[in-house]
């Protein structure tokens, strides 16, 4: 049996670095690398094949995995795959988009419910029956998932999903041996605030590193956390969450956390 490890959105940020860290750290026979753009991809596969003395192959795979059709590609490819075991999945695919909801363009919103939610879904349904004791499933969900946010008010309620939905099935599957983590991060380094804004954000004030994030929720894995928030602060946040009326913060961030939309001009 072969033990690949599955990535999606691989091509940077956080899906790079755990691709570059499991390399490093939880070798395996091959490791699938999902995203859309192939430069990407092959530049992850080139710094994952650099890490440590793995063996590990690294298999590109440049697709769009975004709702029905794009579930239903991967599961035909899977279905290609006989002789499988599924040591790592890590879902990371999905985005976000800047701006109040009847703002922004409903086809743009559905296509992050269809990639945040509908795709994650299926990918662990497809996935988990060939992952075998010890395997490791990470959902990145976000800081967000913990109350509703104006301007953001999908994709906030998708990473709510992502978490709630990650909690439950970790307690469902615990007896198989399969660990879940939820990854919530706040503001990280990567491409995230260039796409939610349209390319008007090119990255976030203080954002941390993916390395940091990705090291972090590695190690929440073997110690057994379920939700993985990397700095004490992102924690605290979190934490208050409970204490915060979540109509009120929702008017409160419509109000005061304005953010640069698709469109907008400046920073």
């Amino acid at each position: 049996m072969k033990r690949i490890q599955i990535i999606t959105g691989a091509g940077t940020g956080i899906g790079r670095e755990f691709a570059c860290q499991l390399a490093r750290t939880r070798p395996v026979d091959e490791l699938w690398l999902i995203g859309r753009r192939m430069d990407k991809l092959e530049e992850t596969a080139a710094l994952a094949a650099s890490q440590g003395e793995s063996d590990t192959h690294c298999r590109t795979l440049a697709m769009d995995i975004g709702g029905p059709q794009g579930v239903a590609a991967f599961t035909q490819l899977l279905a290609e795959e006989k002789e499988i075991l599924i040591d790592a999945l890590i879902n990371n695919a999905g985005f976000g988009t800047y701006g109040t909801f009847m703002e922004t363009p409903l086809e743009r919103e559905l296509e992050m419910i269809h990639l945040n939610i509908y795709t994650l879904t299926a990918l662990c349904h497809l996935c988990i029956p060939r992952m075998p004791p010890g395997s490791l499933l990470v959902n990145v969900a976000s800081l967000a998932a913990f109350i509703p946010l104006g301007n953001f008010a999908v994709y906030a309620a998708t990473k709510a999903y992502v978490l709630s939905f990650s909690v439950a099935l970790g307690a469902e599957i615990a007896d198989s041996g399969i660990f879940v983590s939820s990854l919530c991060p706040g503001p990280v380094d990567t491409e995230f605030a260039n796409v939610a804004s349209g390319g008007v954000r090119k990255k976030v004030t203080g954002g941390k590193s993916a390395e940091q994030v990705v090291s972090y929720c590695l190690k929440d894995a073997t110690r057994g956390k379920h939700i993985s928030l990397a700095t004490p602060i992102w924690k605290f946040k979190a934490f208050m969450s409970r204490f915060v009326g979540r109509y009120a913060y929702a008017r409160h961030s419509y109000k005061h956390d304005t953010r640069p939309a698709p469109g907008s001009a400046g920073q």
